[in-house]
Formats: C-alpha cells, structure tokens, sequence
C-alpha cells in the first residue's frame, strides 16, 4: 500500500547494543534487561512499525492470553515444520515463542528473524518499512487463516471485530435503508479536525443531506427525493483500534505530506453518543488508552515507536529523567520524589555528573552522549564551565575512578556502587545475573544489596496502578502519562490508538506474574534460554576482562643516557603475564612474588612506557585494593617490577615531567692532517635535502636526556666546557644556494644564547630525533665551520661530492648499440665532482668507468637531466663547470646521443602547426644572439619547408599555441626566450600587431526579407536572445528571425568604437543604411550567436573594451542617438494587458542605475515612464529558458547580525542580475487584479519543458545544457514501493 513510505530515518535507533564494538572472545552477547525489566525488539533495519505493533499486541493481556491457549495439538510443532504431511501453523507458533521470550528471557531486545520468516519475507523485506496501520490489517488476516479449524479460530474476530450501521431516512415517506459494515479497525480524519471527538462526532452524530441536484432515489417513493445519511456504531468490540489519517495528498502540488497540527485524544471515552443502542450501562461504552504507536517524521521517511501502558504491571517503573522536563514540571517532581534525588550543586561536576547517570534507567550513558546531557542538565557546556580547572572530561572521569568506571569497552560511563536489577524469571532464579560490561573491578556489592529493599520501600508510592512506558525497539524507558500529550503535534505524534473496555479487569494473580498463562514448554524453553546466556555473558565477561601485560623485572635492566636500558641485547628484559583485570593490585604483586621465588625486599609495581630513549616510569600502584581495571592497567601495558628507589644503584626518576628526550649529539670528525674523515652517509643526506644521518666530517651519537635537565646540565653530562657552544638545526631557514663551498652540501645551525642554559629541554621544545651540534672554540678554525652572528653554517667537503652518470641502450647511437639493446638494466656510475669541476670532464671519466670509449667511438654523445616524469631535459652546456651550469652535485645525469650546446647557444624544442604531443617535438640548437626571424629560417629548413607564409608562435601556461612573436627581428635573448623552451611553427602571414579581426552580423527580419533595417531589440535567454523592435519578432532564440553575416573587418586595439562604428558602416551589406552618425548605432558583442552586451563608450579603445580578435558583434540601428553609461542598463519593458494574459508590444527602456540599482529606482523609473504611480506597478523579470516570470518586489531592509550593516539591494547583483536586454513585466494594480505575470505561450514552453524532462528520464538521457527546470518533475530518489504480504499456508 504505501511500500517504503516509512523508511527508517538515519538518525533512527539501532538495532544492536554492540554497535561499533569489537570484543575479544567473539560476538558480545545480548545485555540483560535494563532497569524498567522489560524487553525491547530489536530492529532489522526497517521493522519499527512490526516491533511497535508487536510490543501493543504483547502488552494486550486478553490477546496474549488466548495466543498462549492454543497448544500444539492444534498448532502442531516447530520442530515438524519441514514435514511436508504435518499441518504446523508456523505463524503463531512463532508469535507463541516470541512472546515467551519477550516476557521471560532474560535478555535486553529480542529478535523477530524467525517471526518474519513464518511470514515469508526474505533478507530484504526487512529493510523496507511499511505502514503500520497496514501491518495491523494484514497481520490480523494472517491470524486468522492459520488458525482456521482450531479453537483460536475467532478470537481475533471476538476481540476486535465491531459494526457500523449505515441509514438512510427519505424525508418523503420516512422509510429507513439501512446496510451494516464491520470494522477490525476505526479510520478517522486528521485534516481539519482538532480532537478524536470531534471526528468521531463529524462520523456518526452529523447527518448527510441529499438536495438541490444531489438527490436520493428511494425505493418506496420510487423517485428522487431528499434524504438524510448518518452511521452508527451498532457493535462494540473489547478492543477499538483508531487509525489517524495524518498522511493526505495536496492534488495541487501532486504530493504527499503529513498533517503535524495540534490532534487531540482522550485517555478515557465515552462511546455512547456515537452508538445506535444506548440501553446498557454505560460501563459499556467506557473505554481507556492503553497503546499509542507513535510515527516521528515526514511522509517519505520516519520511525516508529509506542507508548504502553503496563496494564499487568510487568514492568519496574521509574520517575524518567529530569533533563526530559521542561522547566514548568521540575518543582512537581520534586514534591513526588523528594528523597530520590539528592540536590544539584551545579559548580561541582562530580556531583553533576553522577546525577546525569543515576538519573538514566540503565544507570549508564553514553560517553559521546555526556557532553549534551551535561548541557541540557546544567544549561553549560563542559568546556565553558569546568574544562579550565579540571582539563578535558574524558581525563576528569578517569582520574575519580573512584566514583566514575567506564564500560561496554570505554563505550559507556557508569557509577561504581549500582546493583544490578532482578531477573524477570521469578521461578526458578536461576543463577545470578552477570556485569556483561560493567564495573570488572568487583564482581558484586553486598552493601547495594542489603540497601536494595530500603529503595524499593522508597520507590513503592510509584508503583501503585499501572504506569506507561515509551518502548522503542530495543530501548524501553519510563514516562509520565503527561508525556502522551506531546504527541498531539509535530512531526512526532500520535499515528494509532488503542482503547480497551474499563469493564475489562485483571485477576489478581496475574499481576507481577510474567509466567501468567504461558504453557509449561515455554517457560522451560525460556529458562534453557536463560542459562544459556548467562553462562555465555560469564565467558565473555571472562574474556573481556583479561589482559596481557608486560613486566619489566628491575634486575635484567639498567640506566643509562636519563633512561632504562635493558642489560643484555638478545634479551629485552620483559615478560609477558595474563591477569584477570577485575582483581585487585594486591592479588598482581602476590601472584608476582609468586613466580618470582628470589625476589627479595618490597616489591613496587610502577607503570611504565617503552620511549625512543628507552624505558620510563610513570605512577606506581600504591593502593592493593583497587583493581588493575580502575588503576587504569589495560592490555598490553608495561608495568616495571623493582624495590621503588633505585635499579642497581642509580637512582631512577620517575613522572611525566622526566620523560626523556632521546637527541643525536653531533660532533666534528677531524681525521688525519685535520682533514675530515670520509663517510658514506652523505648520499641519503643530500637526497633527502638535510642531515638527519650526518655527514663526513661529522659524527652522530644518540644520547637520552631528562625532559626536565636544563640545557645546561645536558653540556656538563657531554662533558663539554662551558665556552663549548650548542646549537639546533635551524630548519625554519632556506639551504644556501647551491655552490657554497665547493658546489654546496651546507646546513645552517642556530646557536643556544646563554640565557637558553638554564632553560629545560621540553621548554625548548626539543624532542626525540632532534639534532644538536657541540662546537668547541677552536672548532671554528676549520672551513667547515662559519659562524655569522648566531648562525653556525656547516660546509661538507668537496672531495667526497659525486655526480652520477646514468647511461642506456638508445635508438641511433652508437657501434655499439647491438650490445647494449640486449642490457636489461641501465648502467650506472658516480664520478667524484666539485662545483668547479667542468662537465666535459665529468663525461670523460664516466665514459672512461663505464668502459664505453669503443662503443661510443665516432658518436655523438651529451649529459642531460631527467624530470619526475621520465622526459629528458636540455642537455647542459659541457663548455661550463658544475657550478655554473646550475647542476646540483649528488644528481643523476643520463648519457644521450646528440650534440651538446656551447655556452653561446639555445637547446630549443619545436613542432609545425599544433601544440607537440609528449615526445613528438623537433630539437634544435640555435645562437642566442640570432632574431626570431632567423630561427624560423632554421627550422624550416630542418622540416624540409620553404616560404614566407609562416611565423612563430610561444606556447601558454596550458600548454597550447599562444600569442604570435611579433618582433621578428628581436634577438632571441631579447625576448627572454630559455633554453629548453618550445617554440610552434604556424602557417600564415604575422598579422599587423595590435590589429583585431572581428565579424559583423545584421539581423535577417523575415517580415520583409530585409537586413539593411537592422531593427532589432534584445531579450535574455538563458545569456541573451535578439528579439526585434515594437513589432519585429524576437531573434537567437526564436525561430522567425536569424542573423546574416556582413562581412568581417580588421581594426587596431588602439581605435575607438566610434571608429569601429565607421569601419563598419563601410561594408557593402551596410552601404544602404542611413545613418547619420555614429550615435545612431548600437553594437552588440555576440557569444555562441547570442546577444550578450552592449558595446558603449563613443571614445574607450576596443583593448579597453577587452575586445579580443575572431569576436563576433551584431549592429543595429537606432531612431535616436545614444550614449550609454557604465551603469545605464537598456531594458525591454512590456506593459500587462487589463483583464488578459498578454502584453502589449515591447518598448526600450534605459535605466540609470548609478546612484541607485534598488527595485524602488526601477519601478520609479517606469512609473515615470508611463505616467503612473509607483506603488501602483507590479515588476516581474522573464526566465525565457524557464518560461517564468520572477516577481521583483519591494525587499525589506536585510541586515546581518555579524556586522551589522545593511545589505545592498541591488538588482544587478543576485538573485536578479539585470542586465542588457533583459524583459520586465509591468501590471498596473489600479486598473488590473491579475498578479500572475504567465502568459498562454509560458504555460505551453513549461508543458514541453515538462515533456522533454519526462522523455529523458524515460530514456535514460542525460540532460542537455538548456535542461528542464530544477524544480519541475524533481523528487528525491527512493526505493519502488513494494506491497506488504505475509504468506500463510492452508489448513482448512
């Protein structure tokens, strides 16, 4: 019926407790029953409505009760179902064990998997949702077909059934008509009615008349008469079902919604005015709200929940949490519970915080929750009130572990001292209920125990009668019975009611008896099912709760550089202990002293955590009472064993404070002769473009310091002097060009002032990795070492600097190139170079090393570089040194077949026609001192062309064919034209420069077959359309006018539009024309053959104008000179015709909008254009792609609450950009009413926009550039609608 018109919404419930978790023993099992000792279902995604319509149907005691009668004899047994001979009614049988489970299974939600399987549906089904006034129909048929030839085969029809009598009375004769329906269920209407009475009343109190042409044929009279219609209710059920119309369809928006206004219902009612006898008592026609299946959403999405009242007293009702209140209702819950809840201090968190959480009916709340509760209960976020004393809230719980524990793996905060809630299977107990996440640390407390009866005692006047509880999915929460009136309104509120007769009463033993009636099967099934999971709940308890942890035996380590080291390399120290976390610290070190039979003296066990500088030691567990869960002891930590004072002999120190901070102490390396010592470092310092591994001349040792050690004490421990001078990486500086000291390699170093000594590492911010250099006095001696104020700059010496030499098989080289096509790899080698080395040299020894003298005998061979992308690179100049030919030492160079180019000369890159593709571009070297003209002779002659019809052309930033060179005897060094650059070689003579070439249209006026008129007007289309003056029909978008080119001319940039006005007057398309000067002519520049402005500025240059060569203008004539202004806009204005949808012909308009572009200078201007009163004229603008028009009224003054100015109301900004040719309707309010500015042709454009629309998504187009409206045919896209069914078999 309405397929998945209540599809779950994403901020819907989920149906699993353990989302998101990952537990180590497998699956988590399902948590006990929270506070309020009921069961929740749980949501297979979609399934609200089926658990909302289920949990009514369970708490039905009368329904429930004749389910559980039916025994297998009649029902048959699950166990047989798959035999094809036996008749198992699966449907209740499963409703049969759900329901048990519901009641007696201990266990937070169960699962409806095996119900909706009796029924049929498939994995999916249970995503989409449905309506649940629906399901209630359907399940009620289903019912009934199962239980076809047993004795439950009417109970459905005897609780639920009822009729309605129809009449009809013929004021003629009198005579009655009369025709009964039945009911499972009453439908009333929502829209327009204020409260269940009310409908009901409009149903069956109001009468009907037949009159005027809408006449009755009775039957007696044999003709049309008047007549009155009215209905009765003739039968009452036990139970009225009321389903609320609140979905209803707007024919006018072709759209569902869903009425949200104010609906009210009465918790008792009195049916007797509404029925057709009214002989019996009236406890006969008295009914009470037991069920109010709530839907929160809008028509094409939402969730389900009900609100019931536990009318057996199944449940254990709560006052529900104050923060739900508003703020009219707190002093009425204080004088209920005055002893439940002790007072707020609201500066204290501990005491906020640990009100929130007894306040929750699972004495537990979510730790990403905390915060907004914390808010909604004090009205202050954490971070405002309490983050500044008492730091962030997840480091506050942690550190009152006293009071605050956290489970469901960090998921949940919860108090320490709560008891858990009795089980619902009163007979037997069965074996204590487990802490499945909770509090590890202790495994019960006697104390709650003993003050468990004083709560019930404290808590009985609320447990008088019956309460009402909100059970959503798995969640099942206390409420008031005030609460329901809030779902008289909004998009949560009130979707079904469920009345019960007050006759109807409850046996005495059936309260506070969930076993009440279930067969004897059911309860043994549901107690098998209860130790089930008990034992599950205390493996994974077990499970959960055990850690791995590390200990650090004082004895294998020692210390060193600030920080633990273990002694032996092969053995690290640590071994490995499993502890079960809910013990005490206590029970750790005797298990410790245990397997540690030598141990002698006190035992410490202090937390500890493996840093780059070794081992460090935190806080040390004090307290043996506390368990390892609350001290913070997780898997996986490190906990160092020794006597608390020292490790062998050194006194260790311990604290965050004290952390070490693991340095590379970097010193001079001065070998022989003073000489730096050679190392093979350097090649991973230079790549990586610092010295994190050091470098020759200078040594690397790793030191651990105390956080807490000034710089001071760090150069006593190094046994430096004190003149000795410290210094950091200065890393926030740029490396020197390249080049210092011999082809670069420097670094720079910040020098440590003085006052920096007695400063301590962690306020240095120095941390593990950083480098610090130790320079002695006479360090500076050296070359390697400059200090320049307080930077300290480091040169690595030439002698170890290399270049490497790369060289493969290459198409065209050498004798030898048969060889090296058969080589897999290329052949590498590193020639020792310096900045002042020459490159020619550096070839020489390469090919030499590389042993390639014969085969490279007689070719021509150069370095080049190689880019990221494998491209090669110009090759560099071998007449320069390294230095000068801006090569970086430690690179690769690549060994090519060509000539290398003097220092005199430019390597460049160049193609014929088009942009070169990747590799496909010609190389040539050419003098630096040559002109672009000779450089264009010399590639000609490289591609074997001849002429003078070309020039060059440079490429742009995007790689395509730029601007031509247009000095053609500028050198090529004059034009900054660089080695390596691409130049394209283009056909064509070099245009003069600064000369634009620009085409001329004239509008073609079909009327009389004439472009020397050039009578033209201009609407906007999209970007522009050319529509014709007064009586000419509109041109570009319309079919009944098009342009015709008149020629092109060619202009300099430098010229004026008046000049361009008189060039274009000499075109022999326009040597007809008269005009008498320039003024009475208006020029359009054209995009895509569309008008898009108006050219203006008699004396502003065409470069001015920003007129590029190949534009395209249209010209036109005009009756009157004209001068437009920068902010003049030419309008075409139309006046509404009185009393029609038409307009008048267009007329221009300019519009001065200088000093003011408001609506209220615009309809100022029109009005005194036509003479009439502003306020009297209605302005719309035209969307000719949308056919629509765009009302511009008077906008109220905006203004933003940042900066407190007004906002422009400028038309020519959004939403309305009026510009050039833009069409404005005009209605004149005084003699016409009609604001609808739509005209018979905007209604036909919007049907075929409609249509277009419809065939595209029909054919799976895509939408062209001048697609459909956004609006129009646009809806959200949703799964198709499937209809609910529940499959039943056949047992009659």
């Amino acid at each position: 019926m309405f397929g998945n018109l209540f599809e779950e919404e994403e901020e819907g419930f989920s149906s699993t407790s353990s989302r998101g978790r990952v537990a180590k023993g497998g699956d988590e099992p399902t948590p006990p029953r929270g506070r309020s000792n009921l069961c929740g279902i749980k949501n297979q995604g979609g399934t609200c409505y089926l658990n909302s319509l289920l949990q009514t149907l369970l708490f039905t005691p009368e329904f429930r009760e004749e389910l559980f009668s039916l025994g297998a004899a009649e029902l048959g047994c699950l166990e047989d179902k798959e035999d094809p001979g036996a008749k198992v009614r699966v449907i209740p049988l499963e409703l049969q064990k759900l329901f048990a489970s519901l009641l007696l299974v201990d266990q937070q939600s169960a699962s409806t998997a095996n119900l909706t399987n009796s029924f049929g549906w498939n994995s999916s089904e249970g995503t989409n949702q449905h309506d649940v006034q629906e399901l209630n129909r359907i399940l009620f048929s289903a019912l009934e077909h199962s239980l076809v030839g047993t004795t439950g085969s009417t109970f459905i029809h005897q609780l639920y059934h009822g009729t309605i009598v129809n009449s009809i009375v013929c004021k003629e004769c009198g005579n009655v008509s009369q025709r009964q329906e039945d009911f499972l269920d009453l439908t009333v209407c929502v829209c327009g009615v204020s409260s269940l009475e009310e409908a009901l009343w409009n149903m069956f109190v109001e009468e009907e008349m037949f009159e005027g042409n809408n006449l009755y044929r009775c039957a007696q009279c044999d003709m049309l008469v008047t007549a009155a219609k009215s209905a009765k209710l003739k039968k009452l059920p036990p139970f009225m079902t009321i389903s609320l119309l609140r979905f209803s369809f707007d024919f006018a928006k072709c759209e569902r919604y869903k009425e949200t206004g104010r609906y009210s219902f009465p918790f008792t009612i009195n049916l007797l005015p509404f029925c057709e006898e009214t002989d019996a008592g009236d406890s006969d026609f008295c009914y009470e709200l037991f069920s109010v299946i709530i839907h929160k959403g809008g028509c094409y999405g939402g969730h389900y929940h009900v609100y019931i009242r536990d009318i057996d007293q199944l449940g254990q009702w709560e006052p529900p949490e104050e923060e739900c209140k508003p703020k009219t209702q707190k002093k009425v819950t204080e004088e209920v519970k005055p002893t439940c809840e002790p007072k707020l201090q609201e500066d204290d968190p501990l005491s906020v915080i640990t009100a929130i959480i007894d306040q929750e009916p699972s004495k537990s709340v979510l730790t990403d929750q905390l915060g907004q509760k914390l808010m909604d209960k004090i009205g202050s976020s954490w971070s405002k009130k309490f983050r500044k004393h008492y730091g962030p809230i997840g480091k506050f719980l942690q550190s009152h572990n006293d009071a605050f524990m956290l489970v469901s793996n960090g998921t949940r905060v919860a108090l320490k001292a709560i008891a858990n809630p009795s089980s619902p299977v009163t007979e037997p107990p069965g074996p204590a209920k487990p802490t499945t996440n909770s509090d590890p640390s202790t495994p019960s407390d006697p104390r709650a125990a003993e003050q468990q009866p004083e709560l019930d005692q404290k808590s009985e006047p609320e447990q008088k009668g019956s309460h009402w509880f909100d059970l959503n999915d798995s969640t099942v929460t206390s409420i008031r019975e005030s609460d329901i009136e809030k779902q008289f309104q909004g998009k949560e509120s009130a979707y079904m009611l469920f009345y019960r007769k007050t006759q109807l009463h409850r046996p005495s033993e059936a309260l506070n008896n969930p076993q009440y009636k279930i067969p004897l099967n059911l309860i043994q099934m549901a107690q098998e099912e209860n130790i089930k999971m008990q034992k599950m709940r205390e493996e994974f308890d077990a499970t959960s709760n055990t850690v791995v942890l590390r200990l650090h035996l004082a004895p294998s380590y020692r210390l060193e550089y600030g920080a633990l080291q273990p002694i032996s390399k092969e053995q690290n120290g640590s071994t490995t202990l499993t502890f079960d976390r809910r013990k005490t610290v206590g029970d750790l070190r005797l298990d410790i002293y245990q397997k540690q039979e030598l141990w002698e003296g006190d035992m410490a066990l202090t937390v500890a955590r493996s840093l780059p500088a070794g081992l460090h030691l935190y806080n040390t567990l004090t307290d043996d009472n506390v368990s390892l869960y609350s001290a913070g002891i997780c898997t996986n930590s490190d906990l160092f064993v020794w006597n608390g004072r020292e490790v062998c002999g050194a006194t260790v120190l311990t604290g965050a404070e004290w952390e070490p901070v693991l340095l590379n102490v970097v010193r001079p390396n001065f070998g022989e002769d003073g000489d730096p010592e050679e190392g093979d470092g350097l090649e991973s310092v230079e790549e990586r473009g610092g010295f994190e591994n050091g470098g020759p001349g200078l040594k690397r040792e790793a030191r651990g310091f105390a956080g807490a050690s000034t710089l001071g004490e760090v150069r006593e421990a190094l046994g430096e002097p004190e003149e000795s001078l410290l210094c950091q990486e200065h890393k926030g500086g740029k490396r020197e060009e390249q080049g210092t000291g011999e082809g670069g390699g420097a670094s720079g170093w910040r020098v440590f002032p003085p006052g920096d000594m007695q400063r301590t590492l962690k306020e240095l911010s120095l941390k593990d990795g950083d480098a610090l250099l130790v320079l002695e006095p006479q360090s500076f001696d050296s070359s390697m070492f400059a200090l320049n104020g307080d930077v300290v700059t480091v040169t690595t010496p030439s002698d170890c600097r290399w270049l490497q030499v790369e060289f493969g098989p290459h198409d065209g080289g050498g004798g030898g190139g048969g060889e090296g096509e058969k080589e897999e790899e290329r052949r590498k080698i590193k020639v020792p170079a310096t900045g002042n080395m020459l490159l020619c040299e550096v070839k020489q020894r390469a090919i030499e090393e590389l042993q390639l003298q014969e085969q490279l005998a007689g070719a021509q061979y150069c370095l080049r570089h190689v880019d990221c992308t494998g491209k090669l690179l110009p090759p560099v100049c071998e007449e320069l040194s390294v230095r000068d030919a801006g090569v970086r030492l430690m690179t690769t160079l690549t060994l090519c077949p060509g000539n290398a180019p003097k220092a005199s000369q430019l390597f460049l890159h160049f193609s014929v026609g088009s942009a070169p593709s990747a590799g496909m571009e010609m190389d040539i070297m050419v003098e630096k001192t040559c002109t672009v003209k000779e450089c264009l002779k010399a590639m000609l002659e490289a591609v074997g062309l001849d002429g003078t019809c070309w020039h060059l052309r440079r490429l742009d930033w995007c790689e395509e064919v730029g601007e031509p060179i247009m000095d053609e005897d500028a050198s090529l060094s004059e034009l900054k034209i660089n080695n390596g650059e691409t130049l394209v070689v283009t056909e064509g003579q070099l245009p003069p420069k600064g000369f634009l070439k620009l085409s001329v249209w004239l509008c073609l006026d079909p009327s009389n077959n004439s472009a020397v008129s050039m009578d033209f007007n201009h609407t906007d289309n999209g970007h522009t359309d050319a529509v014709a003056a007064v009586d000419s029909p509109p041109l570009g978008a319309g079919d009944t006018a098009e342009l015709r080119s008149a020629g092109q001319v060619e202009i300099s940039d430098e010229a004026t539009l008046e000049d361009l006005k008189t060039q274009v007057l000499t075109l022999p398309a326009l040597q007809d024309a008269c005009v008498p000067t320039t003024a009475f002519m208006r020029v359009w520049q054209l995009e895509g053959r569309r008008l898009a402005r108006i050219l203006r500025g008699q004396q502003l240059t065409l470069k001015k104008l920003k007129l590029p060569s190949g534009t395209d203008l249209c010209v036109q004539q005009l009756l009157t000179e004209e001068d437009l202004g920068p902010k003049d806009v030419m309008l075409s204005v139309r006046m509404g015709v009185p009393g029609e949808r038409g307009f008048y012909p267009p007329e221009e308009l300019v519009w001065d909008a200088t000093r003011d572009s408001s609506p209220r200078s615009l309809r100022t201007c029109l009005a005194a254009h036509y003479g009439l009163s502003p306020d009297s004229l209605l302005l719309a603008k035209h969307q000719p792609d949308k056919h629509a028009w765009e009302e511009i009224s008077n906008w109220s003054r905006q203004v933003s609450k940042k900066k407190k100015k007004r906002k422009a109301e400028s038309l020519l900004g959004a939403p309305f950009h009026l510009k050039d040719g833009d069409t404005i309707g005009i209605k004149n309010l005084l003699i016409d009413n009609n604001r609808d500015f739509l005209t018979l042709e905007d209604e036909q454009g919007q049907q075929r926009l409609r249509e277009q629309a419809e065939q595209r998504r029909k054919g799976g187009q895509a939408a062209g550039s001048e697609g459909p409206p956004k609006k129009t045919g646009q809806t959200k896209s949703r799964k198709p609608e499937v209809a609910l069914s529940i499959n039943v078999g056949v047992f009659r």
